[in-house]
């Protein structure tokens, strides 16, 4: 998330609730607040797991707020504090709060020329459609969405709802508040009753010409490319960047993080929970994996029964 314009250390300070301590360069402006894995130059993030400190000191921050006073990388601005996580969530909640709102189509909603938006459509702020697109009964669009031209949207879908990301702690689970963003580019046709998240502080976003049967769910800050297809009761998790013309069939999972490469099919009702480097790729089963090498170890199992008979015939005998 960008902020409006560019702040202090000073003000960074006033916003955060928390106890810090401040130390390198005091005089950087912070142009924006995102996660590790959205961070952009001018940003400021967090990060509280000693797994993620070198990641963190080496990305396009320019301020980091972290558990541990240690050495950082000349240039940059340092937030020591005992919850990184507390404090992360105190600039986004400076800027982002929950408003109720009075009409069903927000007054800042951009809608194009020739649109259709069907009854009981709910349209959030900051949210711009674009030409010749059909929004059906019932689709909820929330704040900060983007979409493109000639979109097809089924009833009862959801954009731009809330990730699912929470911290557990022992006194419960903390809300990561989302303030990122959803993009939706042209001639893309979303099914009934799927569920697309905003980006926690990035953008989660859906390439021209992508194609969702029924009831899909794609995470938090996920890539799905251009000219891709997702079968029924499929899900993409967060921060999965998944390449152009890939094919995710029927009731088939996508693990979080990964990168999966252009022209990739996973077969119905298959568990990916690896990246997929290979162009072309073809995958099936749970874990998924080379489908010629999946079917061969089903071959085996079948025929595991008679195997083990002849076995039990064999110590017969002997």
């Amino acid at each position: 998330m960008k902020f409006s314009s560019k702040l202090t250390v000073s003000q960074i300070i006033e916003i955060i609730n928390e106890k810090v301590i401040v130390k390198g360069n005091l005089n950087n402006l912070i142009s924006g607040i995102n996660e590790f894995h959205s961070v952009t130059s001018g940003d400021i993030s967090f990060v509280d797991h000693p797994k993620y400190y070198d990641k963190i000191l080496n990305s396009k921050a320019i301020a980091i707020i972290m558990d541990k006073d240690i050495e950082i990388p000349e240039g940059k601005t340092l937030f020591i504090s005992k919850d990184p996580l507390r404090c992360y969530l105190d600039i986004v909640q400076h800027f982002i709060s929950f408003t109720p709102q009075h009409t069903p189509i927000h007054p800042s909603a951009k809608i194009g020329e020739g649109t259709v938006i069907q009854p009981n459509v709910f349209i959030g702020e900051n949210v711009t459609i674009g030409k010749n697109c059909i929004i059906h009964a019932n689709v909820s669009i929330y704040a900060d969405t983007e979409i493109g031209n000639n979109v097809i949207i089924h009833s009862n879908t959801t954009i731009g709802g809330d990730a699912c990301y929470f911290q557990k702690r022992e006194t419960g689970w903390i809300k990561i508040t989302s303030c990122g963003a959803t993009k939706i580019e042209d001639d893309v046709e979303i099914g009934c009753s799927c569920c697309i998240d905003r980006g926690v502080s990035g953008v989660t976003f859906i390439g021209k010409g992508t194609k969702f049967d029924n009831h899909v769910q794609i995470g938090h800050d996920a890539h799905i490319g251009a000219h891709c297809f997702l079968g029924a009761q499929s899900g993409v998790s967060g921060c999965t960047f998944m390449d152009d013309h890939c094919t995710i069939w029927a009731k088939s999972g996508v693990n979080k993080g990964l990168h999966i490469a252009k022209n990739t099919t996973l077969l119905a009702v298959s568990a990916l929970d690896k990246s997929v480097l290979e162009e072309g790729a073809v995958l099936f089963g749970m874990p998924a994996e080379d489908v010629r090498k999946k079917w061969r170890e089903l071959s085996y199992i079948r025929n595991l029964p008679e195997l083990f008979a002849e076995v039990e015939n064999l110590k017969k005998r002997m």
